[in-house]
């Protein structure tokens, strides 16, 4: 795809449907995939470096001008958390590759044939080969036949020198499958953000409210003209390893940029409930799950989500060269 033919292609997008994920609803009917029971857990998940935060109330959302309302970003509300432990870092890809392994588990986009994979991160001698279609509300991300966890762009591509990098191509569904394995469980919406704000109250980020504070890059995210031109400022084109930035006050990483999140909620815009709120768990069903904290794709001038108030959704099988995860247990 030529940067004139991307630049014709773009239009104003619904808030949802960010430059950070595809669009939802565009995978065919769901197939059936492996099946994983936590008896067949190995013990390698169990030795990942975990934090334990004691809980606590805070305040969750934001009601930031330059955020996005329609996401449901606000109202700013008390939450009440009992303790829990959340990973230090993303899974892997060497973290998958054991799970995968002691397992045989089949990824949905290994099941589908296809994921989706961001226009530029494939190779412009091979994109007419690699490159079956785009998604018409965003067409840099490309649908590529053959990508998945252990190849992100697809045939030729591999993590072998990225086994540090968060895994990506990973649905909800995959993701669900991988903490069932490891003893483990997704982080509930109000986990994440609590743990991600490392004991700040109400800042943009992780670190306080200067993006780039005296000058330094602090997560991986986009630099330049989006899509076109990503000048990688940050050092980074596409992910970048889980421990490549400082951690926040909690001592976690890469909660800010480098790939999405799932959480365990169903989506929903939140409301006063007039009172205090304790360990909510979101709706009981819906059409999409929650994902936090931005990816590398996130930009200022399109996708201002790579703050940790900042919320967006994807359907369950959905999958993408910017999605990953991280655990809990209690």
């Amino acid at each position: 795809m030529s940067e004139n033919k991307l630049n014709e292609n773009i239009t104003d997008k619904d808030p949802i449907t960010s430059c950070c994920t595809p669009p939802v609803n565009f995978r065919p009917v769901i197939v059936q995939h492996s099946e994983i029971s936590p008896e067949t857990a190995s013990a390698t998940d169990a030795t990942r470096s975990m934090i334990s935060l004691s809980g606590g109330t805070f305040l969750m959302g934001t009601d930031y001008v330059g955020g996005f309302p329609a996401d449901g970003e606000g109202p700013v509300r008390p939450v009440s958390l009992s303790s829990f432990q959340i990973d230090t870092y993303p899974v892997t890809n060497a973290d998958f590759a054991a799970f995968i392994d002691a397992t045989g588990y089949l990824t949905e986009a290994q099941n589908f044939g296809w994921s989706f994979v961001f226009w530029s991160h494939i190779p412009r001698e091979r994109y007419q080969e690699l490159v079956e279609d785009t998604a018409a509300a965003a067409p840099w991300w490309c649908k590529v036949p053959g990508s998945f966890w252990k190849q992100p762009e697809g045939p030729g591509s591999s993590i072998g020198e990225r086994l540090t990098h968060p895994v990506v191509h990973v649905s909800w569904n995959d993701a669900n499958a991988y903490v069932k394995w490891a003893g483990k469980r997704l982080p509930t919406e109000a986990q994440w953000e609590y743990a991600a704000r490392g004991g700040l109250e109400q800042k943009l980020y992780p670190w306080g409210d200067d993006l780039t504070p005296d000058g330094q890059h602090r997560c991986n995210i986009w630099q330049g003209e989006f899509p076109v031109q990503d000048t990688a400022e940050d050092g980074y084109v596409g992910t970048s390893p889980v421990d490549a930035f400082s951690p926040n006050g909690y001592g976690i990483y890469s909660v800010t940029g480098n790939v999405w999140e799932w959480c365990a909620d169903w989506f929903d815009r939140p409301s006063l409930s007039g009172g205090e709120i304790l360990d909510p768990a979101g709706p009981s069903d819906g059409e999409s799950k929650v994902m936090k904290g931005g990816s590398f794709l996130c930009h200022a001038s399109y996708c201002n989500r790579y703050r940790v108030a900042a919320r967006t959704s994807n359907t369950p099988d959905s999958s993408a060269s910017n999605i990953g995860f991280r655990c809990v247990r209690n």
